[in-house]
Order: structure tokens, then sequence, then C-alpha cells
């Protein structure tokens, strides 16, 4: 009699894991999405996982609005399909982001000086932009909204806290067709407990092109190098000891 094959060990959480897999591939997603370096990794990182995954890029009145354009331009062949949401905020919310005449910090030392939040910091932003990715999902059939959201190197701004998305998790269940016995939200923030040097090598592992990516909050497409944005990001890839592809691009170019 021929003797059945050894059950190989770890076979059934294997299976589980695949199940689980995909379920969740059958879910899709939307990519809450910026054309800084986060929000890329979080697309290349949720395509791996659901299908069929959309991008959802806001045009809220920020003076670097050049990352709209080129959040386009990174989504274009990545996501299913990129979505732009226009939010007219400026005026109705202040911001140094928004043009509310307050000055953008000359660095990250001072920017996290200042008493609270820091002028950056757009009241609720992210609170508004997961509303809205929510009613999105629903319109499409899909349950899972994935942030870039981190707060390792972005201590003072509450609502990139991974506290934050649960709560916002909560909330939208409690307000979509979920509190009816619909499917159920899930807000995934895969970047929360890393840093910006490791929020990019895990792109880069992943296939991330960062050449097209605009972290400057001046606006420009040549980064300031000096806003704490810029700060961070150089940070980062100095710790990694490679070049920032932005700045290698822009060489190229001859636009810096």
């Amino acid at each position: 009699r021929r003797r059945r094959p050894e059950r190989r060990p770890g076979a059934g959480i294997g299976l589980r894991r695949r199940l689980r897999y995909n379920r969740a591939m059958k879910q899709g997603a939307v990519v809450l999405f910026s054309g800084g370096v986060d929000s890329p990794t979080a697309l290349h990182w949720a395509r791996r996982r659901f299908a069929p995954v959309f991008a959802l890029v806001f045009d809220y009145g920020q003076s670097h609005r050049l990352e709209v354009e080129m959040a386009r331009r990174i989504a274009a062949g990545l996501a299913t399909g990129c979505e732009v949401a226009t939010l007219p905020l400026a005026g109705l919310l202040r911001s140094s982001l928004l043009g509310d005449g307050r000055p953008i910090a000359a660095s990250l030392r001072e920017s996290r000086a200042e008493a609270g939040p820091p002028s950056t910091y757009v009241p609720f932003r992210n609170g508004i932009f997961l509303a809205l990715a929510a009613a999105f999902a629903e319109s499409r059939g899909l349950r899972r909204l994935v942030t870039g959201f981190n707060s390792v190197d972005s201590p003072d701004y509450p609502d990139t806290t991974a506290v934050f998305a649960r709560r916002m998790q909560a909330a939208i269940n409690s307000g979509t067709s979920a509190a009816g016995g619909g499917a159920r939200f899930r807000v995934v923030t895969p970047l929360a407990r890393l840093g910006k040097s490791d929020i990019i090598a895990l792109g880069l592992r992943l296939g991330a092109d960062y050449s097209y990516s605009i972290s400057c909050y001046r606006g420009g497409e040549v980064p300031c190098g000096r806003c704490p944005s810029c700060d961070i990001r150089a940070r980062a890839f100095a710790q990694l000891g490679r070049p920032d592809p932005l700045l290698l691009r822009l060489q190229k170019e001859g636009k810096a």
C-alpha cells in the first residue's frame, strides 16, 4: 500500500494565510496618494496584497500643488485607476501650506521648536481624506483604505498616528453600510512604525521609483533643501548611503 506523504510542519498555517490573502485580494483597496515618498511605498505595498487598487489624490489648495501632477504620474501604470479629488480648503482652514500668511519653518529644528502642531499642520486633513476615501471606496465595493501614515519622523502631526487610524476606522464602520451588517472597512497603516529611511528602503525593495516624488513644502520641483520635509528626506537617503533619485533626475535634466 502506498504511503501517504507526510504533512509538512506549518502546512495548515500556510493554507490559512493563503485563504486570508485570497479574501483580501477580492476586497480591493484605495490608497490615499500624494507625491511624496510615503504613499508611493504604500501603493507598491498594497499592489502585492489587494486587487483592484485605486489611488486617490487630493488637490486641496496646497502650496506644493506640483505634487498632484507628480502623484498622477507616479500612479499611472501602478494603480487600477487614479482619481483626483479637488477640495477647496484654502481660505477655510489655517495652515502655512494653504497660504495663511505664516512662514514655513526654515528647518526641522525650527519646526519642532514651535509650540503645538507646526504651521504646516492642516487641521484634521487626514480625517477629511479618510472620510472621502471611505465614501469613494464604498461606492466601488472596496473595503481597504491604505495610508502612508507614519509618526516616527512626524510626531507633531496628530492625524498620522495608529490610534487616530483605529478611531477613524471605527467611525467609518459606524457611519457606512458596515453599520447595517455590510462588509467592514479597515484603515491600513503599513508604515506606521517605520522611520523615513525604513520607508524608502522598503519602497526600493518593492520597486518604487522616487525620481518624480516631491516632498518640498515650498512647492518647487527643485527642493529647497531646508524646509522640514526636505530635511527629513535628505537625512533618510543619507542614512541609507544612497543618492536621492529626484536629485539625480534633476541633475540629468539640467534643472539642478
